[in-house]
């Protein structure tokens, strides 16, 4: 039987971009949820509801429409991998159902998903621009009860429960004010100017950099 952490590998190498999900193993994905963050629904691999105007627009490399008069452009998890990039690449010619849990070659793989996923090129594109986008609190650095550095991720349970997401999926945050009322686990909107600027830190590696102007609990917007 595979081993927990070996699902959990491949459900989030899915959630990783959506597409490789679908086309992998569309068994294991999940639709978006929408529920605020205050309700305490979300499970392991859930990830967030975009704004409808953004979340039906085709995902580009670049940007997509900004949603309000607001300076920030809301962008997609997507966005931040480049379009040929591919999470699954340590896994192609490996047979999981096969494997059990002594299989050295599982271990093996897995040593090499670790390393492809820390090295994650990223979108130079994506850098400098004006962003918003919603995901998932990893604290890092408190100032009493609030927040003053994390790591933002794609979907519920990245760097806690599961092992942390590609290095091009994961946003390291700073913020000159702390943020009260934001822990660990809870979902935020996160604006700011994104910088393309890989970090290490003891929850995950970081391809990104956003020095954040505001942080909100995550909220979808109506039509």
């Amino acid at each position: 039987m595979k081993t927990f952490l070996w699902i959990a590998l491949i459900v989030i190498a899915g959630l990783a971009t959506g597409s490789i999900g679908r086309y992998f193993f569309q068994q294991h994905n999940k639709p978006a949820v929408t529920q605020d963050s205050s309700d305490s629904g979300y499970k392991i691999g859930d990830r967030l509801q975009q704004t409808p105007l953004v979340a039906s627009e085709p995902t580009t490399t670049t940007t997509t429409p900004a949603t309000s008069t607001s300076p920030f452009t809301e962008i997609k998890w997507e966005q931040l991998a480049p379009a040929d990039w591919d999470p699954m690449q340590p896994f192609k010619g490996i047979d999981l159902s096969k494997m059990d849990d002594a299989d050295p070659r599982a271990d093996a793989a897995l040593q090499k998903a670790k390393e492809w996923w820390k090295n994650a090129p990223v979108n130079p594109a994506m850098n400098g621009k004006a962003v918003k986008i919603a995901g998932f609190v990893v604290s890092l650095e408190r100032e009493g009860d609030a927040l003053k550095e994390f790591l933002l991720v794609p979907y519920f349970g990245g760097c806690i429960h599961v092992p942390p997401p590609p290095a091009n999926q994961i946003i390291h945050v700073h913020s000159d004010k702390a943020i009260k009322g934001i822990r660990t686990m809870d979902a935020v909107w996160i604006s700011g100017v994104i910088t393309v600027k890989p970090s290490s830190t003891q929850m995950g590696d970081a391809g990104y950099s956003v020095a954040a102007q505001q942080v909100d609990l995550y909220k979808v917007a109506e039509k």
